[in-house]
């Protein structure tokens, strides 16, 4: 009875022990997911709109198509019958402030259009604040010019976007949101009265409750701000302070953080800090993972030394914001460049306010290599300017410690105002409640209306007085502008009858009003000054019949000149902003450069407000045309590598011939134009950017045409030569392979030419996508010497890339082994190490190339190809 009982209890012993063990496992477990796992949202809708089949994203989400969400839209509201989904085409990106990752561009590739109110409806399963993400891109439509559509986006409570509308179609639309939702969330696109409405891909992803406090501190006075749970909130900007792009795929709330180089005000004084990733400590009751990952925690800006024992001098970034809107600003520190404690102490200012004085984070976090971040409310008030100004600088009160300052990351994140609302003065009621600027804001708008009225009375008393002291001839000089001119002949003001042509004339530089102008400009260097009416003579006054392409910045007509010259006019369309620059740009590169495998520029007219460019004629158009989608008759293997030869030269030229050096930046086969003896000649210099002479890049906005954009370029918003190197690195597979760059008809991994064929090299299969025209032409080892070119244009990374005269020096030996091949019998035993050319079957055969409605050349900017053969060409 007695062992009985010993038993008993030790069993009840060993089982209690037990259950303690894992108790604390757990618990163990669960603190360490807290810091270390991935935030699993409870709720995750994510939507590809318009598409017929989900998409995988390269950071591992999926978006299911509508028709796969069916179960949770709103089946009242009939969206099926008031919306049409169309595959579509993507032709470019441009990352905006909120920017998408690299891996979002395949939602853009199909679009879902509202014909009336139509609304995304949501079960929520756990209350609380959410993140929305809305992608918009105006995708090519048979029958409606998205361009033109204007709509409002609104949820039941707050307004995200009134009467928006995206006019640029080189441009990628991203945004970003936080909403406190409870059981049921809507999305509301409404069309204006005759347009519509689109979006291309909808997010609505739980985001952890801990991850926007309900307070922070306010800039001016100093105090708490509290009930942000309540408000919507619109990111505007997230910065990775001295560090990379981060995507999706490494954050745990899927953002993307961009690096902060175009918003560093003073780039002199400032210099990267780094840290190993895995140093980063996340202190118990503070940051974690989900506020920011440790690659923004491991990067920072530092104060630069500056040689002097007390630098004077801020860290600055400046950021362009709606002044009318009040702000939450979230910095980012961790103290990666101290010692030791209480080393590193400074100030921080907002828009030159203290936000923090003496700020000191290793007496905060007890710790080094410790993540920190502290929260402001700017209100609209205190913004000036229309932008947001970050200073952090030393503390000149502090007598020990070293004279530093760092910043680790940095978000903008704007708050909906007393209308609920994100964008404008409107409720979701359609209610106008702008009222709050009160009489302030009406004297403003009053004294903003008297000004304008003085300044057109004088202006219309300048013109009186200029009319009547007007040239004699100024009939004949066919231009406004004219008699406009100084009274001095030697000033360097140029008026001009519209927006355009002053802007023009400040390029330009004066004009002589006695001595004509041909002899003005061309006394600048710029090339031939032609007259309008001469150009409307050469082109029977721009026949249509003469036009041979069109695009975004204009018609492109065949003409013959006085002299029997015959060239091809590029007249710029009326009132194109985007157009004037690339005018100008053309112009200024095109002059200076004359090479055999560029297209000449003969001259231009910038006369009664026209921007026309006159080029040599190219008989035989882009070389696209003679690889696929046309009727022309396919090039030979020899003649493509003779045309990819010359066209490497071309590049070679611009990028050490020049000056200066020069990145093209819109490398395609649109833009390798071939004479009548099929020369290849390099065009369209509208997006051309001087080459630095000591960065190793520009730090520009991304432009280019997708499907041939750098990777790298994208992410990182610095365009170097190595940019136009992986750009012809695409033409030569698209040469090779005779399909479009980008053709969203096939699956989706063969969507983009350069990944799939990439793919197809490292497996061993290249030549089943090879162009089945010269398939059993093309000699071995000329191949392999081509894809070897080839495939180190697209390394991933620019400084793995070659420059264009190595390049070229691979080509011409890929060609000098085709012509060696063609002149000898092949051998018998052709299994060379590389691949076996193989005749593809006739399912495969070029005439059953899928076609692409939508060319997919479309640009992330506005130009045009250049001189394309007679017929209805659409370009840029």
């Amino acid at each position: 009875m007695g062992g009985d009982t010993t038993l008993r209890y030790s069993s009840f012993l060993l089982l209690l022990i037990s259950c303690l063990f894992f108790i604390f496992a757990d618990s163990t477990a669960a603190a360490t997911k807290g810091h270390n796992s991935s935030y699993s949202p409870p709720d995750n809708y994510l939507i590809d709109c318009g598409s017929p089949q989900q998409a995988k994203l390269d950071d591992g989400r999926t978006f299911k198509s509508d028709h796969d969400s069916s179960s949770y839209l709103d089946t009242n509201e009939d969206i099926q019958t008031s919306v049409e989904s169309i595959p579509f085409n993507i032709s470019s990106s441009h990352s905006s402030n909120a920017s998408p990752s690299p891996s979002a561009l395949p939602l853009y590739l199909s679009a879902r259009i509202f014909h009336e109110e139509s609304k995304y409806s949501f079960f929520v399963s756990q209350p609380g604040r959410h993140w929305v993400r809305l992608y918009f891109y105006p995708l090519p439509h048979p029958y409606i010019n998205l361009t033109s559509v204007v709509f409002t986006v609104q949820t039941d409570k707050f307004v995200l976007l009134q009467d928006f509308n995206v006019r640029d179609n080189t441009t990628v639309v991203f945004k970003e949101y936080l909403i406190n939702v409870t059981d049921r969330f809507s999305i509301i696109f409404k069309p204006k009265k005759g347009s519509y409405a689109f979006v291309n891909a909808i997010e609505v992803v739980s985001a952890p409750d801990s991850l926007i406090s309900d307070s922070a501190a306010t800039v001016s006075p100093s105090k708490t701000f509290t009930g942000l749970s309540t408000y919507a909130l619109e990111v505007s900007y997230r910065l990775n302070i001295g560090g990379q792009n981060i995507t999706p795929k490494n954050d745990t709330l899927s953002r993307t953080w961009v690096p902060d180089g175009p918003f560093n005000a003073f780039p002199q004084g400032s210099e990267p800090a780094f840290a190993e990733p895995r140093s980063i400590n996340y202190p118990k009751g503070g940051a974690t993972p989900d506020i920011a990952p440790n690659l923004v925690y491991s990067t920072a800006v530092k104060m630069k030394e500056s040689q002097v024992m007390e630098p004077n001098f801020n860290l600055t970034w400046k950021m362009n914001v709606d002044a009318s809107f009040s702000y939450l600003i979230r910095l980012h520190f961790c103290d990666i460049v101290s010692k030791s404690f209480n080393d590193l102490i400074f100030n921080v200012y907002i828009n030159g306010l203290m936000a923090v004085s003496c700020l000191d984070l290793s007496s905060l976090t007890n710790a080094l290599f410790t993540a920190y971040y502290k929260d402001f409310v700017i209100d609209a008030s205190d913004i000036t300017n229309g932008s947001i100004m970050i200073q952090v600088g030393p503390a000149s009160n502090v007598k020990s410690g070293s004279s530093n300052a760092i910043l680790n990351g940095l978000e903008i994140i704007k708050i909906n105002n007393a209308a609920g609302s994100l964008d404008g003065f409107f409720a979701v009621d359609g209610l106008y409640k702008g009222s709050a600027f009160g009489s302030t804001k009406l004297k403003i708008v009053a004294g903003i209306g008297l000004g304008m009225g003085v300044t057109a009375m004088l202006f219309l008393a300048i013109v009186l007085f200029r009319w009547q002291k007007r040239p004699q001839d100024w009939q004949k000089r066919n231009s406004f502008s004219s008699w406009l001119l100084p009274l001095h002949g030697s000033s360097h003001t140029t008026y001009s009858s519209s927006k355009s042509s002053s802007r023009r004339s400040s390029f330009f530089g004066s004009r002589k009003s006695k001595s004509g102008y041909s002899s003005s400009f061309s006394n600048q260097g710029l090339g031939r000054f032609f007259k309008f009416s001469e150009l409307q003579i050469a082109t029977q006054n721009f026949d249509e019949k003469a036009v041979i392409g069109a695009g975004g910045f204009g018609k492109v007509y065949v003409a013959m000149l006085e002299d029997g010259t015959k060239v091809a006019i590029k007249r710029g369309n009326h009132g194109s902003e985007q157009g004037i620059n690339e005018f100008q740009t053309e112009i200024q590169m095109l002059s200076k450069l004359r090479h055999r495998h560029l297209v000449s520029l003969i001259g231009f007219c910038d006369e009664q407000s026209e921007m026309i460019l006159v080029y040599e004629y190219m008989a035989n158009g882009p070389l696209r045309d003679h690889i696929y989608g046309s009727n022309q008759t396919p090039l030979s293997w020899k003649q493509r590598l003779e045309i990819c030869i010359g066209a490497a030269r071309g590049l070679h030229y611009l990028h050490t011939g020049a000056a200066h050096g020069i990145i093209h930046r819109d490398v395609k086969t649109t833009n390798i134009l071939l004479d009548e003896n099929l020369v290849a000649k390099v065009s369209d210099f509208g997006l051309s950017k001087d080459a630095p002479l000591e960065q190793g890049h520009v730090s520009t906005a991304v432009k280019g045409s997708f499907g041939y954009l750098d990777p790298e370029y994208f992410r990182r918003q610095q365009l170097t030569e190595k940019s136009d190197v992986y750009s012809f690195g695409v033409v030569l597979f698209e040469v090779l392979c005779a399909r479009p760059v980008i053709n969203p008809k096939l699956p989706r991994e063969q969507v983009s030419l350069a990944e799939w064929a990439m793919q197809c090299h490292r497996k061993g299969k290249l030549e089943k996508i090879i162009d089945p025209y010269i398939a059993d032409t093309i000699s071995p080892e000329s191949l392999k010497k081509y894809v070897e070119a080839a495939e180190k244009c697209l390394a991933e990374y620019g400084v793995d890339r070659p420059g264009m005269g190595d390049v070229l020096w691979n080509l011409e030996f890929a060609l000098q082994l085709q012509e060696a091949y063609t002149q000898l019998s092949p051998p018998e035993d052709k299994s060379i190490d590389f691949i076996v050319i193989e005749k593809q079957s006739e399912n495969n055969s070029r005439e059953n190339i899928p076609s692409v409605s939508v060319s997919d050349d479309s640009e992330v900017t506005v130009g045009s190809t250049l001189f394309p053969p007679l017929g209805n060409v659409q370009g840029r």
